[in-house]
């Protein structure tokens, strides 16, 4: 073994033991050359081979750092307690597995991954998308399947184009997605709300919405809804799938989450439609990373069309697509998927042993609770979410406040903050709670005991 590889094996392996813990910086290239007795050349190369396999980072004048990984938290112990992130942990990110799949992509296809792309989408990867998806129950052949540069744009183009209904209107879940909800208010697209609870929906309100709403679609998170955290139950989504087809309104099934928790007896709304009444919607933002921005659409025949030309244009880097493609079909999504799987799973139930321990939450901390990212902590009338959101944040505790999952124009809004495990250390997620528990008793005047009415085992389900 040369004297480079031997230096370069030491690092990784004083890297993988813990000695150069995550955050550490490592010693500069000319005491690390002469712990060595090497060249400075030499480390300079080493330093940046570990740069390129993404265990150590530089900082212009500062010197070397080891990288995060998933076991290492540079979150200081003293530090913010975020319970509000709604994007994905960045050390959970598969970067590594994913430059391998840029590199492949690049080698099989080449100058090909630089020209204009098809509107629809690279063929390969919706080919491989639909393997993937009708492991979920979701069958459709490639031409049915649309690649977008995240969900968002879908849901976009979706409520700006026809429909063969001829009808107008967006329903939506109250609460909701809440960029969604301001980008409809923005646009002046007729929208209105009907309430979801964790219990459910009212299938009789649904039904008179759908039967005289002028309901152009219906958009909703079928599993793991933000921000309640709630799924559905087999009986809603087939009553869901029935109702679209019976009334002719569309169904947006916004199935953001599925790769993140247990899909068992969870299979879309979109495996019970007969009628060709529902639109399947997957994003990858959460479970690979944000910046990748790709996301996939499965439309019926019918919208196609419409959808096409609307949209005019590939909007979509094939460079990514490829890439995702390799990724998806090597198998190392399915292995990245368990991985994150696991880890929100661990954090989901310290939150949930955390609750019940604060008396918050008559939630039991089960082994086999559901992962996901997001619980809402229901609160009383008397809070002001302003003012305990300030006080939370003052104390270090970063929350978001469930009213913004509200229309503005919707009033019987429940009062909640949405809890979430995104980023959360698992660590410092009772600490967290104690502190929420705390202002809360201060905010209310009084014990938290009592002050959850109608919410006691909601989340059971």
């Amino acid at each position: 073994m040369s004297k480079y590889a031997e230096i370069l094996a030491d690092l990784e392996r004083r890297i993988a033991s813990g000695e150069y813990a995550a955050g550490r910086k490592l010693p500069s290239v000319r005491e690390a050359a002469a712990l060595y007795g090497c060249s400075v050349n030499t480390m300079v190369r080493a330093y940046a081979e570990l740069e390129k396999r993404h265990a150590v980072y530089s900082i212009p004048r500062s010197g070397h750092y080891v990288v995060d990984g998933p076991s290492g938290r540079r979150e200081a112990a003293d530090g913010p307690i975020d319970l509000s992130a709604s994007t994905p942990d960045p050390e959970l990110f598969p970067l590594q597995d994913f430059r391998h799949c840029l590199n492949q992509a690049l080698d099989a296809h080449g100058r090909e991954l630089f020209t204009c792309a098809d509107g629809r989408g690279l063929e390969p990867l919706r080919q491989a998308l639909a393997s993937h998806f009708a492991e979920d129950q979701v069958f459709a052949g490639a031409e049915r399947i649309r690649i977008v540069p995240g969900v968002n744009r879908a849901l976009e183009l979706l409520a700006r184009m026809p429909f063969p209904n001829g009808n107008g209107t967006i329903l939506v879940e109250q609460p909701s997605y809440d960029l969604y909800l301001r980008f409809l208010e923005e646009a002046g697209i007729p929208v209105r709300g009907i309430g979801r609870t964790a219990e459910g929906v009212d299938l009789d309100e649904l039904e008179r919405l759908f039967r005289s709403g002028g309901i152009k679609f219906f958009y909703t998170m079928t599993r793991h809804h933000s921000p309640l955290g709630a799924s559905y139950s087999l009986e809603e989504r087939k009553a869901i799938a029935r109702l679209a087809g019976k009334y002719g309104v569309y169904v947006v099934e916004d199935d953001y989450l599925a790769d993140m928790g247990d899909a068992r007896g969870l299979d879309p709304i979109h495996a019970y439609d007969r009628s060709g009444h529902v639109i399947y919607l997957k994003s990858f933002s959460k479970t690979v990373f944000p910046g990748l921005r790709l996301g996939a659409a499965v439309l019926p025949e019918r919208l196609l069309k419409p959808f096409d030309g609307m949209r005019r244009y590939g909007d979509t880097p094939p460079l990514t697509q490829a890439a995702l493609e390799v990724y998806l079909r090597s198998g190392m999504y399915e292995r990245h998927r368990r991985m994150i799987r696991n880890r929100y799973a661990e954090r989901m139930r310290a939150l949930a042993a955390a609750l019940k321990l604060h008396g918050a939450w008559d939630w039991p901390c089960a082994p086999d609770i559901r992962p996901g990212l997001y619980a809402p902590l229901m609160l009383p009338r008397t809070v002001n979410l302003e003012r305990l959101a300030r006080r939370l944040a003052d104390r270090g505790v970063r929350v978001v406040s469930g009213k913004a999952g509200y229309l503005k124009s919707y009033r019987d809004w429940m009062k909640f903050l949405r809890l979430s495990v995104a980023r959360a250390n698992p660590q410092r997620i009772e600490e967290g709670v104690r502190r929420i528990a705390e202002e809360v008793r201060r905010e209310a005047g009084r014990s938290l005991e009592g002050i959850f009415p109608g919410w006691k085992g909601a989340m059971r389900r």
